[in-house]
C-alpha cells in the first residue's frame, strides 16, 4: 500500500495542503499512522477518501454537513451496499415542494409495474411527480407509456452503470454514483437531443419521398 507524507496526499488529491488539514480537523478524513508528535503518514485510502470529499462538495455542492451525513453511511459497514449508494443519490436530489396525489399515484403505479426496489424514503418519487406537476401545468401530461418507454431506456442505462461498479468498494462506488449521476446525466440529455435531431430529420424526409 502507497505511504505518503501531508504534502505528497494533498498533491496526489489535487487540493492544497491547508484544505486536507481542515478536512482532517472536521473528522471527514480520518487521522493518518502518526509517526511524530506532529508529522504522521498516509495511504492510498486517503486519497480515495479525498476524492470522494472532493465529488461531493465541487461536483455535487453539498454542505459539510451532508457530506458528512453522506460519509457516515459509507463508513457504516452495518448498511447495505445498497443503503449506502441510496444516501449519496438521494442527497443529488435537491429541490423542495409537494407533489399532487394524483402524480405521486402515477410514480407508485410506475415503480409498482417495473417491480423497482428502491430503497426508503425515496426523495426521487417526489421529485419525479413534481416534474410530472410541471408537465400537466402546461398541457403536455405525460402518459403512462409514456413513462414505461423512458423507464426502458432508463433501465437499460441504470444497469450499465451499477455493473460498472465495483461493489467491494464503498468509497469508490459512492465517487462513481456522484460523478455518474451529475457528470454524465447532461451527456444523456445531450445525445437525446441528437437523436431526436436525427429522428426529425428522417421523418421529413420520408413525408418528402411519400
Amino acid at each position: 500500500m502507497l505511504s505518503m507524507w501531508m504534502s505528497d496526499l494533498a498533491a496526489a488529491s489535487g487540493l492544497p495542503v491547508a484544505t486536507v488539514k481542515f478536512y482532517l480537523r472536521e473528522g471527514l478524513l480520518p487521522p493518518g499512522e502518526a509517526t511524530g508528535a506532529t508529522r504522521a503518514r498516509y495511504d492510498d485510502s486517503h486519497v480515495k477518501r479525498l476524492r470522494l470529499i472532493r465529488a461531493l462538495t465541487e461536483v455535487a455542492g453539498l454542505r459539510l454537513d451532508a457530506v458528512r451525513a453522506v460519509l457516515a453511511m459509507v463508513d457504516d459497514d452495518s448498511r447495505s451496499f445498497h443503503q449506502a449508494m441510496g444516501s449519496v443519490h438521494h442527497r443529488l436530489s435537491a429541490g423542495r415542494g409537494d407533489a399532487s396525489p394524483m402524480a405521486l399515484a402515477q410514480v407508485d403505479a410506475l415503480v409498482a409495474r417495473r417491480g423497482w426496489q428502491l430503497y426508503e424514503p425515496n426523495p426521487h418519487r417526489l421529485a419525479l411527480a413534481r416534474a410530472l406537476d410541471a408537465l400537466a401545468g402546461l398541457d403536455h401530461a405525460a402518459s403512462d407509456d409514456l413513462l414505461d418507454d423512458y423507464a426502458d431506456a432508463a433501465q437499460a442505462v441504470a444497469e450499465r452503470d451499477v455493473a460498472a461498479v465495483g461493489r467491494e468498494d464503498r468509497v469508490a462506488g459512492a465517487e462513481h454514483a456522484v460523478v455518474g449521476t451529475l457528470l454524465l446525466e447532461p451527456v444523456l440529455v445531450l445525445l437525446r437531443r441528437m437523436a431526436q435531431e436525427d429522428a426529425s430529420a428522417r421523418l421529413s424526409e420520408g413525408s418528402r419521398k411519400s
